[in-house]
């Protein structure tokens, strides 16, 4: 089998067709009897785990080609990833993979809404939170990135509000961990628990289990920056 053999049998369905397929340019028939082609195109297969990295990676690039340059630091950041939650024989495929879409252009618009019809909200919450990990890799946020990640994020139909959650989770400003919750400063305390709860729910680890461990563990990361927040909170208020 071809490049990727590895990903294709971790159970890629969805993810090559559409815009996605186009861009990784792989076509279907070679890789799958014509039975299997034609439920995939019906869309007869559940998203996993390889379905999942390959959005992953071809997000990773549209981020990291936005302001010109592939940074160092952001490779080291995607592979340093890659190998603690896949294991160095699938992070050496997958960076692979990565170093060809980093070669083309990459529809943003198409590919955020196939990933918007195919991944559950969840799913694409914790898409969102890895892209700005990417962006972060070099400390800073350019404008060029926060710009393309409102724009995946938008496209992937990501409310505001969890835009601006996920966002805050990478700054350090005085308010951001109000800002992480969703409530102002001036918030009172039932607001913020309500807040918490409403959060707590739905950035939980468990929400994102069918894509496997090792993406539920990275959502650990996620649920423990709202929790973080909210008792930096609760301790600047004297919430019990």
């Amino acid at each position: 089998m071809a490049k990727y053999g590895k990903l294709i049998g971790a159970g890629l369905g969805w993810a090559f067709g559409g815009p996605i397929g186009a861009v990784i340019g792989l076509g279907l028939g070679w890789m799958f009897d014509s039975a299997k082609q034609a439920d995939i195109e019906r869309g007869y297969h559940n998203t996993t785990t390889g379905d999942f990295l390959v959005s992953m990676l071809v997000l990773f690039a549209s981020v990291m080609k936005v302001d010109g340059k592939i940074l160092r630091s952001e490779l080291d950041f995607v592979k340093t990833f890659l190998v603690q939650k896949f294991g160095y024989s699938t992070a050496t495929e997958a960076l692979k993979m990565l170093r060809d879409l980093l070669r083309q252009n990459i529809p943003i618009k198409d590919v955020s809404f196939q990933i918007r019809e195919r991944l559950d909200y969840h799913s694409r919450l914790e898409l969102l939170h890895l892209l700005y990990g990417v962006a972060q890799a070099d400390t800073q946020l350019k404008d060029s990135e926060a710009q393309i990640l409102n724009e995946i994020g938008y496209y992937m139909g990501i409310s505001n509000s969890d835009q601006q959650s996920i966002r805050n989770m990478f700054t350090f400003a005085d308010d951001s961990h109000y800002k992480i919750l969703g409530v102002d400063k001036n918030a009172q305390e039932e607001e913020i628990k309500k807040a918490y709860r409403k959060l707590a729910i739905e950035y939980h680890p468990d929400k994102v289990a069918y894509l496997g461990d090792d993406i539920r563990k990275d959502a650990d990361e996620k649920f423990r920056k709202i929790n973080a927040a909210y008792e930096k909170i609760k301790k600047e208020k004297g919430i019990i």
